[in-house]
């Protein structure tokens, strides 16, 4: 499958009509019938229901053009971003994150390196793992995650760590206290991310596990905002670090745990052994200005 299937598609998708769409494309009607039903081929579902009246979008259509649309624009802006790095000579520097991480101090290393005129900056939420990946691929130059994994090429420095706090539903018992991980156990519990693991859920299932407590999964959800939702719905309770309580959001509050050593840490991930580039030196330099903050009290 090439990207020009999916240009055709889309068009096609959008005129519901092969004649408009071959004439927008500059292109005669036969062709582009065919180049269509290859891709259905390719793809293994029928995209199109054909009558008299013309053609439309199967359940699977529509489903498909929703993606095709996705990736096109998403070609369109690394593109657009390519040359726009190319006339200004700018380097690219890659930085993944995990969502908890993004409350803090990521988006104000992000801000001052923004500011430089050496630098494109791209952003990628990724998990640890898929940080690691990354890093290795040379698809990103700076990982912020919460998990310790051990890899050869890939160095992991321990930023700080944060307390742990309870997200729970307004007017839940527990609201306004400084519950036990024994007293959160009695309720439902949600985690994220659901995939892949391991993950920040995994974290939270092992507090539990060593101090021998079983606890009800009510939901496993892929994301940070998906879970609070879940929160806000009384469907159970979650875990976060404390920088998510700058999260406001309405139907939730934030408790610090009875145990204030339950902690989790912010790492900060990199390639081993590599000759830091000048704007590796400045995000170095921003960020441990960014942690002495955090750790004088400072915060973020």
């Amino acid at each position: 499958m090439e990207l020009r299937h999916l240009r055709y598609f889309c068009v096609v998708a959008e005129e519901l009509n092969l004649t408009s769409a071959a004439a927008r494309l500059n292109m005669s009607q036969p062709p582009l019938s065919r180049q269509i039903k290859q891709l259905e081929q390719e793809v293994g579902a029928q995209l199109f229901e054909r009558s008299s009246r013309g053609l439309r979008l199967t359940d699977s259509g529509r489903f498909f053009q929703q993606h095709a649309l996705q990736i096109l624009e998403k070609v369109e802006v690394t593109l657009a971003a390519t040359r726009r790095m190319s006339r200004s000579k700018r380097a690219v520097f890659g930085i993944g994150f995990v969502p908890s991480v993004f409350y803090g101090q990521l988006p104000l290393l992000v801000r001052d390196l923004r500011q430089k005129d050496n630098v494109e900056l791209t952003l990628a939420e990724l998990t640890t793992v898929q940080q690691i990946q990354a890093l290795k691929a040379g698809r990103i130059d700076m990982g912020f995650g919460r998990l310790r994994i051990d890899d050869p090429e890939v160095e992991q420095e321990i930023l700080f760590d944060e307390p742990v706090m309870a997200a729970l539903p307004t007017g839940h018992p527990l609201a306004g206290t400084a519950p036990t991980l024994e007293e959160l156990a009695r309720y439902p519990l949600i985690l994220f991310p659901a995939k892949p693991r391991p993950s920040m859920a995994d974290m939270m299932l092992g507090l539990f596990r060593r101090q021998g407590l079983k606890v009800e999964v009510a939901q496993e959800a892929n994301e940070l905002q998906t879970a609070l939702g879940l929160v806000n719905s009384e469907i159970g309770i979650t875990l976060v670090p404390e920088q998510v309580k700058r999260v406001q959001r309405d139907g939730i509050v934030y408790v610090y745990l009875a145990d204030r050593t339950i902690t989790s840490p912010v790492l900060c991930s990199r390639r081993r052994d590599e000759t830091p580039s000048s704007i590796m030196r400045d995000a170095n330099t921003i960020l441990e200005r960014l942690v002495e903050n955090r750790r004088r009290g400072r915060y973020p």
